[in-house]
């Protein structure tokens, strides 16, 4: 019965959905793990064995595969929605936030080159070489994530298990991520302090969130049983072959912003720098916060900026 600010609205409900959409990856990714096997001679067939004979396993591979943009979809309202309305201002949770989203990136990444068709081999030869921009270090340290000379079994094994063990170190940053919310409580629309005007959690925003449960859980069914590959690329349905490269190598939707960044600045080592600027600046925001009121819901110029952002 934690109390809650009475005037929270259904944008504080992505937190919620959030932690629904990582047990629904932590399960379905489970099952995948038992039939999965991370070898390149191997993998694109298991995943098809996965699709094809076990029993359900077509339904927890898309689950899994769409899974990972409704995290995305959510985790990304989740934080516009904190950016819009100062829940910045609570520092440490703010912090862990940021953490959780780099780690969630990570985790989709390595997940992305494990059907090892040919969108994963090339976004994994492409990404990791990224870390040859470094100067002095870079050359040794793409090798050394690849275990080689070139995205190979070693790269394959390696990023399996770290795509298996990360969701789990999520969980963990999440449940800490959750205690310093219980410290501080949460922000509400108006960014006024609200102890003065709560109300119990359950059951007045335990049903709230039930009620989002469900509705997520019923779009997400939605699009696995209509239209389970809308999301993902065709290039994929072909087996990974180094020596062919595809037309047009582009990540998954939600990696498109980190695609433009690198696109549109010309030096390589330039461009990787504005891509991790571009989230890590999330973090600095506690600490530039000047302006009389939490949020930019009272700023309208502000609020003009932030849309514009959104949009482009």
């Amino acid at each position: 019965d934690l109390p809650a600010p009475i005037n929270i609205s259904a944008w504080w409900n992505f937190g919620s959905l959030l932690f629904l959409c990582l047990m629904i990856q932590i399960l379905t990714g489970l099952f995948l793990a038992m039939h999965y096997t991370a070898d390149i001679n191997l993998a694109f067939n298991s995943v098809n064995h996965i699709c094809r004979d076990v029993n359900y396993g077509w339904l927890l591979r898309t689950m899994h595969a769409n899974g990972a943009s409704f995290f995305f979809i959510c985790i990304y309202l989740h934080v516009g929605r904190g950016m819009y309305y100062g829940s910045y201002l609570f520092t440490p949770t703010w912090l862990v936030g940021v953490i959780i989203l780099f780690l969630v990136m990570g985790t989709a990444f390595m997940g992305y080159v494990l059907p090892w068709g040919q969108m994963s081999f090339w976004g994994a030869t492409v990404i990791t070489n990224l870390l040859s921009a470094i100067p002095y270090l870079g050359i040794d340290l793409v090798q050394w994530v690849w275990g080689g000379f070139a995205v190979d079994n070693a790269t394959l094994t390696r990023f399996f298990t770290f795509h298996f063990i990360l969701p789990f170190i999520v969980l963990a940053a999440t449940l800490i991520h959750i205690l310093f919310l219980h410290e501080t409580g949460s922000s509400n629309p108006m960014g006024l302090n609200s102890n003065i005007d709560k109300i119990p959690f359950h059951p007045y925003f335990t049903f709230k969130d039930i009620v989002g449960f469900i509705v997520m859980t019923m779009i997400l069914l939605l699009l696995v049983l209509i239209n389970p590959y809308l999301l993902g690329d065709p290039d994929n349905f072909i087996p990974a072959n180094p020596l062919v490269t595809p037309v047009h190598i582009q990540p998954e939707w939600y990696f498109l912003f980190a695609y433009a960044i690198l696109r549109s600045i010309p030096n390589k080592l330039g461009g990787v720098i504005a891509l991790v600027l571009s989230i890590a600046i999330l973090a600095i925001l506690p600490f530039y916060h000047l302006s009389k009121f939490r949020g930019i819901q009272f700023y309208p110029i502000n609020q003009i900026l932030f849309w514009v952002m959104v949009v482009t």
